[in-house]
């Protein structure tokens, strides 16, 4: 009996993600031929503990790098547990490739262990979903998969793969595949000239113009060109929560993050009016959703819009405006290049004094907020945590957070230092569970930067068996817990709408700091403000994950703009007896 020396499929799909640039696959063994040839290649299977939290550490590492993520599952129930990394990969437009293991073609529809349709399962959050029916197509599936993720408008793609299917010997290609194609953006497009020039017109020839850049910025790498639009045109620029960091926040002209974050308490509440009162408005890979535009109330109806996106499905979604469809930095290029030919003498003439009112709103905001930011009360308001973790933090620094007031706290409150420095927030659907995964995810891709996670309780209660995760992978990440024992937001929102709250708000005591260390984590408990700067220094400085429970105030609320005059009428009365308490 002759042994087949040919390569298998499932050692052809390993080559085949080598050669789009993959250097890890999250994983937990199956598709085991797969995971196992690409160990033989040197490509690290990261070990994660749940399917949901390796999806949310692919996004983060595909976010940074500008390079697909892959994560791996088992068909069935382990598939499932994909659907909410992918739908908020898919939300914020994110290239994620799962390969997830099918049944054999032979037991199909025959009620196989673990049998599902998953077609239909990632039919509302995948751009594209194959299953891989033929040895010969095998390469060609994963070259489709990997290029249709990264090109157009990025997202998540998924490539079935038949248990019966790896072990069988690949059949040689008729036309030989060479190309890395897993970086993104993958093709640079560019929109018509005419519409360039016409937005380069409306720009010079605009009283009160601002840009809004979302995070279609970062993905597409195009930083350094926001930035020199903002110079060459002096012109403001406010960012989204996911485009925050695509300017420095410390530039004369930058006004931080808008949105739904502008309330009184606000980074942008003191130059809101340089957005609604703008005549034209220049939006840069946003998405326009609610919480970006404060449920489309903070545009004023008379307004230009000029809409730069890769999607055709995005401008106009909402504002009628001029399009320039193609890649954000491309055509922030152009754009650029077409201004620097036109007269900029009355955006010129602008400067000092947008920048003495953006200088004035930011005192505003430290003078609003400085007693909260340097107060020794007890609980700890949260913007006492952050503005210690700022003053430690550089631009080069990677901050992440889970969803909800967490995002919002690190949106508001913390500094984008440089242009380009990043700040992972899942604004795409905002799903709790995300911050620690996505600090891993983030440290797998830049190994040499400080991360930190900044999580409330009830999102790191999605997600705690991650710590085991770092611990066994190595990465160091630090993780910020604002510790209110109790779903924040959820019960000022129901006060504020209902005026009363249902009882599952409010969670049960619990040690943190002991369920760190039984992971084999650091954990330091502050109580005090006087305890901060050292917890946050140790933390930065350690060779492992770090956990800091921070206790801070059940009623403190970030600046949500729709509580702005709601008074009393968002706080919810904290329980004299927390729940469980009276139990044995």
């Amino acid at each position: 009996m002759t042994h087949d020396t040919r390569k298998t499929v499932a050692e052809a799909i390993a080559q085949a993600l080598q050669r789009h640039g993959a250097t890890e696959i999250f994983g937990q063994s199956i598709p085991a031929p797969v995971l196992q040839a690409a160990e033989d290649l040197g490509i690290r299977q990261v070990f994660y503990r749940t399917e949901n939290a390796a999806g949310a550490m692919a996004d983060a590492a595909a976010r940074l790098r500008n390079r697909i993520g892959v994560v791996a599952a088992q068909n069935g129930p382990a598939a499932t547990l994909l659907v909410a990394p992918l739908a908020e990969a898919f939300k914020a437009s994110v290239p994620v490739l799962a390969l997830v293991q099918d049944v054999p073609e032979k037991d199909r529809d025959r009620n196989a262990f673990q049998e599902l349709d998953h077609f239909a399962l990632f039919s509302g959050v995948a751009k594209w979903i194959r299953r891989i029916e033929s040895p010969e197509r095998a390469i060609d599936y994963v070259d489709m998969a990997v290029a249709e993720a990264t090109s157009g408008r990025p997202g998540p793609v998924v490539l079935l793969i038949p248990r019966d299917i790896m072990a069988v010997p690949a059949a040689p290609l008729p036309f030989p595949r060479t190309q890395e194609l897993g970086h993104f953006p993958l093709d640079r497009l560019r929109p018509e000239r005419g519409a360039v020039a016409e937005a380069a017109a409306l720009i010079a020839g605009a009283e009160r113009p601002v840009v809004i850049a979302g995070g279609g910025v970062h993905l597409s790498d195009a930083v350094e060109s926001v930035v020199d639009l903002q110079d060459a045109a002096s012109l403001p620029v406010a960012t989204t929560n996911m485009g925050k960091g695509s300017v420095s926040e410390l530039h004369e002209l930058s006004l931080g993050v808008a949105g739904n974050i502008a309330g009184e308490y606000g980074p942008v509440n003191g130059t809101i009016d340089l957005i609604t009162e703008a005549d034209l408005i220049v939006l840069i890979g946003s998405r326009t959703n609610e919480n970006g535009t404060n449920g489309w109330s903070q545009y004023p109806v008379g307004a230009k819009i000029i809409q730069i996106d890769i999607s055709p499905d995005e401008p106009g979604r909402t504002y009628e405006a001029l399009r320039l469809v193609g890649d954000i930095r491309a055509t922030v290029d152009e754009l650029v290049a077409e201004l620097r030919e036109l007269d900029l003498g009355k955006r010129s003439a602008a400067r000092t004094r947008l920048a003495d009112r953006i200088a004035a709103g930011r005192r505003r905001f430290l003078e609003r907020n400085r007693e909260r930011m340097t107060g020794d009360e007890r609980p700890l308001r949260p913007e006492r945590m952050l503005a210690a973790l700022d003053a430690q933090l550089s631009g080069d620094d990677i901050v992440v957070a889970d969803a909800s007031y967490s995002s919002i706290w690190v949106s508001g409150f913390l500094t984008a230092k440089r242009a380009g420095q990043r700040f992972i927030l899942p604004r795409g659907m905002a799903g709790l569970g995300w911050g620690l995964p996505y600090a891993l995810g983030a440290k797998i891709a830049r190994p040499g930067s400080r991360v930190v996670a900044v999580v409330g309780d009830g999102g790191f209660a999605h997600c705690w068996s991650e710590m085991e995760t770092a611990i066994r992978e190595d990465l160091p990440v630090t993780v910020i817990l604002l510790n209110n024992s109790r779903l924040g937001f959820q019960a000022n929102y129901d006060m504020f709408v209902w005026g009363r709250t249902s009882s599952a708000v409010e969670f049960a005591e619990v040690d943190h700091c002991a369920v760190a260390r039984a992971c084999g984590a650091e954990a330091i408990r502050v109580e005090r403000a006087d305890q901060l700067d050292g917890a946050i220094a140790a933390a930065l400085a350690s060779e492992r994950i770090t956990l800091i429970d921070v206790v801070v105030e059940p009623n403190a609320f970030p600046p949500v703009a729709a509580w702005d005059g709601a008074g009393d009428r968002v706080i919810a009365p904290v329980p004299a007896i927390r729940p469980g308490a009276t139990r044995v």
